[in-house]
């Protein structure tokens, strides 16, 4: 409820607490055990916030959010509520708020799609449960797809490129990292237990945009509340928490920077948020935590629902501002640390013991702390929250049914209206990025405004195909644009019933501004007169004459258009020579090695070789046809294995060339050894002759005679020193 410009979040002993609109987008969070009240704060929380026209974005996983489009009903509980938090029963205003349901199945509202390439490997590799090296193979294929152009919206495509990928490891682990069978088999297996859970409903062709479908407001400037319906979603909790983080990452990267603001641009509300928490990897961890810190410039806030601050990173509990923490139960040890953490996150207000006052808290009771004006984080009130002005409950199924529809709950001649009348949701291209999904959302701002429903796209159409088989050079398909009437059809105003809102107030994240874009008029139509006929339009008709290119197995898929299944016109184009970059091996002069080069080659229609092109005679090239990537690495591989064997066998003629080096030393080294072994017994036999054997004699008897002389000489000279010759 909004009080001054603020919301009434409830009233505590120093009165009524309130969330500053400025201070909204700095995140928040609602804790507190089951059956405490949670639910009843959300509500009050998104009202607030769609009466100053915000929009919201709030999941129902019990189905007792739906009850906002109905107003509600005044009890004496709601009234003894009332007066405990200082509001005038009587002046208390019950009343519906404009809501759109959405549904991942497409069962209890508008369905919700998205493409797998915009998915992403990190997010999709969590919904199927796969492991780091799975996803980091998931990662491979999303690359190799991109950087080819291959389109990978539905699982049927990302099944046909897996079994491709399965027959061309080879080539995917040389070009992009090693790629085993072993891993793609696991991806494929996880993609089929995906299927079975329902998978295939919420991928399509093509992909949910965010701001055009969710930034609304009604003729009153009221935000719209997105109720996504996930009872049924909710039964897959991996699959349901990565949904939610994928369309929080998207509003992130559709919305530009805003800065700080008067009031959010949107809040989004992350129920049961402990499951995106749950076993996630590091690097979506991260991914996660750079959403959250920096969504906050965008104007988004982020509140995560949940049974204990305990359950939310610290990381990523340090960025949430606003708190309400209802009751906790300290039955056992862990729970007793989970109210001393809860305890610890408030600003301490010296009135209460906050740890004993979170455990002591009745049902509808909070504890509350909100960021006040100069963003300090508030002191901790004990206060009594606000019923909400819409119902408590859940709608029945027929009144589900028919807001779902966007017709009025009170029933009527309405009821008979067909479901073909319903708002249909429109939806950007797949293929185009989040940048011309914007331009295409918001085409005509500046000007006129934007267009009532897709009923107005042009349509492709295929000619039926004749009974007898006509002249083939008529049988070319059309295309058909039709050309609405000039003069719109009459349509019988009635009365008596509720004409519903005809227009819509949709952000504009160029601009930053809410523009007005009308919506099909819901009125039931009560015997229109039958309009005049009339004068048939004018059609343009788009001849088209196909060529006939050669089939590329991994070439950038081309759009699809059905054509009959007759025989078609062709022209043929004149004949152009045909040349082509390959890789030639060419002996260097400088080295005489095999080096690898690429050059033009040019085939001769003569003799069907390939020549260099410089040889040939000059023509107009013609386009180059798209290469397929696999044939053209086995051409690389080629001829990198025919450079390997132009190496391999230099190597071997220099190795050869070295051992007939050795060996000729070698054989001089023995011819020397030889010499010096001949020399020596050549001595020998010298010395062992008569001649030999007379000269060492007399060189001994020399020496002997010598030595002795030198001797006596030495003794006689000793003896004269010492006293003379002995008597």
């Amino acid at each position: 409820m909004l009080r001054d410009k603020k919301i009434w979040i409830g009233t505590g002993v120093n009165g009524p607490v309130y969330l500053l609109p400025s201070m909204a987008n700095r995140h928040g969070l609602i804790a507190g055990a089951t059956g405490t009240g949670k639910t009843v704060t959300l509500k009050v929380l998104a009202e607030g916030f769609s009466a100053m026209g915000v929009p919201v974005f709030l999941s129902d996983i019990k189905s007792d959010l739906s009850g906002m489009v109905k107003p509600g009903t005044r009890t004496e509980a709601l009234d003894r509520r009332l007066a405990g938090c200082g509001a005038d029963p009587e002046a208390f205003e019950y009343r519906s708020f404009p809501a759109a349901y959405w549904d991942v199945f497409g069962k209890n509202g508008s369905p919700i799609q998205a493409t797998v390439q915009g998915m992403g490997a990190q997010l999709l590799g969590r919904m199927l449960r796969l492991n780091e090296t799975q996803t980091g193979v998931l990662s491979i294929l999303f690359r190799y797809c991109a950087k080819n152009g291959i389109p990978l919206l539905t699982l049927k495509d990302l099944k046909d490129q897996l079994i491709r990928m399965g027959e061309n490891t080879q080539y995917f682990t040389l070009n992009y990292g090693n790629v085993s069978v072993a891993s793609v088999g696991a991806i494929q297996r996880a993609v089929a237990m995906l299927e079975d859970e329902g998978g295939e409903n919420f991928f399509g062709e093509q992909e949910f945009d965010v701001c055009r479908n969710w930034l609304k407001r009604d003729e009153k400037d009221q935000g719209m509340i997105n109720i996504l319906s996930a009872d049924e979603l909710f039964a897959h909790p991996l699959m349901y928490s990565t949904f939610l983080l994928w369309m929080l990452t998207r509003l992130y990267e559709s919305l530009p920077e805003r800065g700080d603001a008067e009031a959010p641009v949107a809040a989004f509300f992350f129920d049961e948020a402990h499951l995106l928490f749950d076993d996630c990897p590091r690097v979506l961890m991260d991914k996660i935590e750079q959403v959250v810190r920096l969504i906050r410039s965008k104007g988004v806030g982020v509140y995560f629902i949940t049974q204990s601050p305990a359950d939310i990173p610290m990381s990523i509990l340090g960025q949430l501002g606003n708190r309400v923490q209802h009751a906790l139960r300290a039955y056992t040890p862990l729970d007793q640390r989970a109210v001393k953490v809860a305890a610890q996150t408030f600003r301490t207000n010296p009135d209460f013991n906050t740890e004993e006052a979170i455990t002591s808290l009745k049902t509808g009771e909070a504890l509350i702390s909100c960021l006040e004006a100069d963003g300090a984080p508030g002191v901790v009130q004990r206060a009594t929250v606000l019923p909400p002005q819409s119902q408590l409950g859940a709608l029945s199924e027929a009144e589900r049914a028919r807001a779902v529809r966007g017709l009025p709950l009170d029933g009527g001649a309405e009821e008979e209206t067909p479901a073909a009348q319903a708002p249909k949701i429109p939806a950007a291209p797949a293929a185009a990025g989040i940048g011309e999904a914007l331009d295409q959302a918001f085409a005509g701002m500046t000007g006129a405004a934007a267009p009532e429903s897709t009923d107005d796209i042009p349509v492709l159409e295929a000619p039926a195909a004749p009974a007898a088989a006509p002249d083939p050079a008529q049988q070319i398909p059309t295309i058909v644009f039709p050309v609405p009437p000039t003069t719109p059809e009459p349509v019988q105003e009635t009365t008596g019933e509720k004409n519903m809102s005809q227009t819509f107030k949709v952000f504009d994240p160029t601009t930053g501004q809410y523009v007005e874009q009308e919506k099909p008029d819901m009125t039931p139509v009560a015997a229109p007169a039958a309009p005049q006929a009339a004068a048939p339009q004018p059609v343009p008709t788009i001849q088209v004459v196909p060529d006939a290119p050669a089939p590329q197995p991994y070439a950038q898929a081309q759009p699809y258009v059905q054509a009959p299944a007759q025989p078609q016109a062709y022209v043929q184009a004149p004949v152009q020579p045909v040349m082509q970059q390959m890789p030639i091996m060419v002996q260097d002069p400088a080295t005489g090695q095999y080096v690898q080069q690429m050059m033009w080659m040019q085939q001769d229609p003569a003799t069907g070789n390939w020549i260099p092109a410089a040889q040939a005679q000059p023509v107009q090239a013609a386009p180059a046809a798209p290469v397929d990537p696999i044939a053209l690495a086995e051409q690389q591989k080629a001829a990198e294995a025919a450079r390997k064997e132009a190496e391999k066998a230099a190597i071997q003629a220099q190795k050869e060339a070295e051992k007939a080096a050795r060996e000729q030393e070698a054989a001089e080294r023995r011819a020397r050894n030889d010499a010096l072994r001949e020399e020596a017994a050549e001595r020998a036999r010298r010395n062992d002759s008569v001649a030999g054997r007379i000269k060492n004699a007399a060189i001994s008897t020399a020496t002997r005679q010598v030595t002795s002389s030198l001797t006596k000489g030495i003794t006689n000279a000793i003896s004269e020193l010492f006293g003379g010759k002995k008597k």
